[in-house]
């Protein structure tokens, strides 16, 4: 039995790539797409009628050369999902543009749209989560998202304060971050390596798991960003983990059997108090936590750059289409 196989019977295995082909092989229940993954897919020769496709419906949208550019990015984050969604039998995660974060109601607008988009390709609601940021704004967003049924994936989860924030705005999953985790203490430590039974990013996603099962949230946990299969195997029993190409490849590769970690059943014995935040108090214990505080406005920062990435893309696909 290789690990692959053996973390499969504990967790759903999401497949973190815009790659269509790694998908296919690797045989994941749900897929995760971001700008970055996006972008590089894009580049692919395999996917370029897919490109063709986005810059003619840009174009036939109309406008100024800013709004076919990002209706451009939205009909190819739709295409793209719907190839994803042949090859996978579970969801596939579209991600709302980072620039929206601190925005409710632009939020919900993009979302809306987003969904629109797929059900007028024949694709149900139930096989998307929208992608959005956990600020304050972005969980307040995915409530109101929830109760129309469409269902939200809050990224960028750091802290303790979002996790409960999300749970209690019953959003479908969280994906918290391990390896930027796991980074910054490791640059905050000087550099060194730190061992693998104190690692932080694990660490954080342990305790926001045995938090929602102690009592008895339904939000599901999806760890993310690995640096290495220790990583991974340490949270075996996890809702959901969502890997890279070349983790996957790693895991299939190599002989062994994964021991359960997290356990709902386990989970009942923690000593943790259940918690009610407000904003004021969301915001005050985000704050008091600088790992969660940095990364955060980090990962926005980094994912609103790589989707000027996917728009500049997009604006030489529609201007060569004008041409």
């Amino acid at each position: 039995m290789t690990l692959l196989e053996s973390l499969k019977k504990y967790t759903t295995v999401v497949a973190d790539t815009g790659d269509i082909d790694a998908i296919a092989r690797h045989r994941p229940q749900d897929a995760t797409t971001n700008p970055s993954l996006l972008f590089h897919a894009a580049q692919m020769p395999a996917y370029q009628h897919l490109v063709e496709e986005a810059a003619g419906l840009a174009l036939e949208s109309g406008g100024g050369h800013a709004d076919m550019a990002e209706e451009f990015i939205d009909r190819l984050f739709v295409l793209f999902g719907c190839e994803i969604l042949k090859v996978v039998p579970g969801r596939v995660s579209t991600e709302v543009a980072a620039s929206l974060s601190f925005g409710t109601a632009a939020t919900i607008a993009k979302a809306q749209k987003l969904i629109s988009l797929y059900e007028k390709k024949g694709v149900a609601r139930e096989r998307i989560l929208i992608k959005i940021a956990s600020t304050w704004e972005g969980i307040r967003a995915a409530e109101l998202l929830e109760k129309e049924g469409i269902h939200c994936n809050l990224t960028l989860l750091f802290s303790f304060a979002q996790a409960v924030a999300c749970a209690e705005a019953a959003v479908t999953l969280i994906s918290p971050f391990v390896g930027r985790i796991y980074d910054w203490y490791k640059k905050e430590r000087g550099g060194a390596e730190i061992p693998s039974d104190q690692d932080p990013g694990v660490a954080s996603v342990t305790r926001i798991y045995n938090f929602y099962k102690k009592f008895g949230y339904k939000t599901q946990v999806m760890g993310a960003s690995f640096r290495n299969m220790n990583q991974i195997v340490r949270l075996a029993g996890c809702d959901l983990l969502t890997i890279s190409p070349e983790l996957l490849d790693q895991l299939e590769k190599t002989e062994g059997v994964v021991e359960r970690t997290l356990d709902p059943v386990k989970a009942q014995a923690i000593k943790e108090e259940r918690l009610h935040l407000d904003e004021k108090t969301f915001r005050w214990m985000h704050n008091e936590d600088a790992m969660a505080t940095e990364k955060l406005a980090e990962g926005i920062r980094k994912f609103n750059s790589d989707a000027r990435h996917l728009e500049e893309y997009a604006l030489s696909q529609v201007t060569q289409k004008v041409a």
